[in-house]
């Protein structure tokens, strides 16, 4: 019986939960990330996770070293392509480098949800801000961030919102609000409609967000999230270009009417648009629909991708009720589901339906995670700016392009396959192609990657690692049960075991592993370790989380 039933408050977490809980809330823990949660008890590691940290620094532009998002590149800041990428490497690092804060995980999440195609907007600062409004929003309330992603600069070209006035509607994004941003398709019930929203709902929600336009200048600072927005048109306090007729949405929003609380010759003031805009949002999420979508999609991210009856029942529909008595805030949604015996597989004694391990992960765990992992340094921005987007650019964005991860690049406006398409989602990931180039990730991270001077940008010296670490490099069994136990996400059987240590051994007794192998030159002791590596992440348990 699924349940949402808390855990033990006071007991300690435990290793496996400990892991379980940062494989599947930030990017990848390291080993001593583990054992500091596996003392905590599950409340203790909430707060750790959900801590509110302070707003990330600017990208610092490579061209001058000086952050140009002030709020617009100058004539002397690098072009918009280069600062798109900079500004991509930029979040990339910030990922890689975020701890044990769940705040870019929920952030990232928010960009799968709010999908934007980056080559459609040619924009770094609007890509910029966006991502800065999603990681203000990431421990704050959903239902804001729905109204504010309405005038962000990069969805307004990228669903052509800009381009939706008064007497020459664009109905484009309006759509995708209802069907992938908030409540959601439900079941056809016509031509174009569905039992969650109508065609005619389409069309006077799209009167409602009329007259926006982007803010070239990035000079419209929010006072709420202090991200440049776009405005309004129109001439001092009018909304000109806003449609300030009368609203009137079907039954599916019991004929709600929405119309400007103020005109000024027959034309909305700019703060009456906006007000339109609170009323919209607000009549969409007072729909329990809303809340249950929003909630099936952070289950998928968070849990698994299969939502059965008894899931809808019993987890979805709680969930939902606590995202709307809360006012839509991220935060209580999440710590429930977070410290629930379901979340932990405590419910659930069946070893065939098990949540832990049922996930694969994407090219961002799998690069990000095994970097995270290994304590992998990258260049320091500080001290080479050059090599710094060198190696994010090369060694994390190139390598989760090769495994079939388009950063901010994604295929549709429904966003990445693997986060929405039925009934595969994140199988989407594994194809032949990029199975082999996910398998790949190990030999990149012990070959190291030198650049044009032939300075190491990054390498993963694994025999370091197991000093630093303080493995027991003469017993075979303990090398292979630290890697094991932390890299893997569930147990695995004493074939499996072995199968590893004979990956470790290459052919050499286990008697005579102390006298041939230890007691020989390092690079023995380094080729044996590495091959062990290899045969695990290349392994299938390593491609799930």
């Amino acid at each position: 019986m699924s349940s949402l039933n808390p855990i033990d408050v006071n007991a300690p977490l435990g290793k496996n939960n400990a892991a379980h809980l940062l494989r599947r809330t930030t990017f990848g823990p390291s080993r001593a990330d583990i054992d500091t949660f596996a003392s905590y008890s599950i409340n203790q590691a909430l707060t750790v996770l959900f801590e509110i940290k302070p707003p990330a620094d600017p990208p610092l532009d490579e061209l001058t070293g000086q952050p140009w998002v002030n709020p617009k590149p100058t004539e002397s800041n690098s072009t918009g392509g280069e600062l798109m990428f900079m500004t991509f490497a930029w979040w990339l690092d910030i990922m890689r480098t975020s701890g044990n804060s769940i705040t870019d995980r929920i952030a990232w999440f928010y960009h799968t949800h709010f999908t934007t195609i980056s080559s459609r907007i040619d924009r770094g600062t609007a890509i910029y801000y966006q991502i800065k409004l999603f990681r203000h929003y990431a421990l704050g309330n959903f239902k804001e961030l729905c109204k504010k992603i309405c005038y962000d600069n990069a969805m307004l070209v990228h669903l052509d919102g800009r381009l939706n006035d008064v007497g020459r509607p664009n109905e484009n994004f309006a759509r995708e609000f209802f069907e992938l941003y908030t409540i959601g398709k439900g079941e056809q019930v016509g031509p174009d409609d569905y039992s969650t929203f109508t065609e005619h709902d389409v069309i006077e929600s799209s009167k409602v967000l009329s007259g926006y336009n982007l803010d070239l200048d990035y000079s419209n600072i929010d006072p709420d999230t202090g991200v440049a927005m776009g405005v309004l048109r129109g001439s001092g306090n009018i909304a000109t270009n806003h449609d300030a007729s009368i609203k009137t949405f079907s039954p599916r929003f019991q004929g709600t009417v929405i119309q400007p609380n103020e005109l000024i010759d027959d034309k909305a003031t700019k703060e009456a648009a906006l007000d339109e805009l609170d009323q919209l949002v607000n009549m969409i999420f007072n729909q329990e629909a809303a809340a249950k979508n929003i909630c099936r999609k952070l289950y998928r991210f968070f849990v698994y991708y299969e939502i059965t009856d008894e899931i809808e029942n019993d987890i979805i529909g709680p969930l939902a009720q606590t995202f709307m008595d809360n006012d839509y805030e991220m935060t209580p949604v999440l710590e429930r589901l977070f410290r629930s015996t379901h979340f932990f597989d405590a419910d659930n004694g069946t070893e065939t339906d098990d949540n832990r391990g049922g996930i694969i992960k994407s090219p961002l765990e799998i690069v990000l995670g095994s970097l995270r992992f290994f304590n992998v340094q990258l260049p320091d921005q500080s001290m080479d700016l050059s090599a710094f987007y060198e190696a994010n650019l090369d060694l994390v964005f190139g390598k989760l392009r090769n495994e079939g991860l388009e950063f901010y690049e994604p295929f549709e406006v429904a966003g990445y396959k693997a986060y929405h398409q039925a009934p595969a989602y994140n199988r989407n990931w594994i194809t032949a192609n990029n199975l082999a180039r996910r398998y790949q990730i190990s030999t990149d991270l012990l070959l190291g990657y030198k650049d044009e001077s032939d300075n190491v940008l990054y390498k993963l010296n694994i025999l370091s690692y197991c000093q630093v670490e303080g493995i027991d490099l003469n017993s075979p069994s303990a090398i292979v049960s630290y890697f094991v136990d932390y890299l893997l996400p569930e147990d695995i059987t004493t074939e499996r075991f072995d199968y590893f240590k004979t990956t470790l051994l290459i052919d050499v007794d286990e008697a005579d592993w102390v006298s041939t192998i230890i007691d020989g030159e390092d690079f023995q002791v380094a080729f044996h370790l590495e091959n062990l590596i290899n045969s695990l992440i290349q392994s299938p348990e390593y491609q799930l989380f």
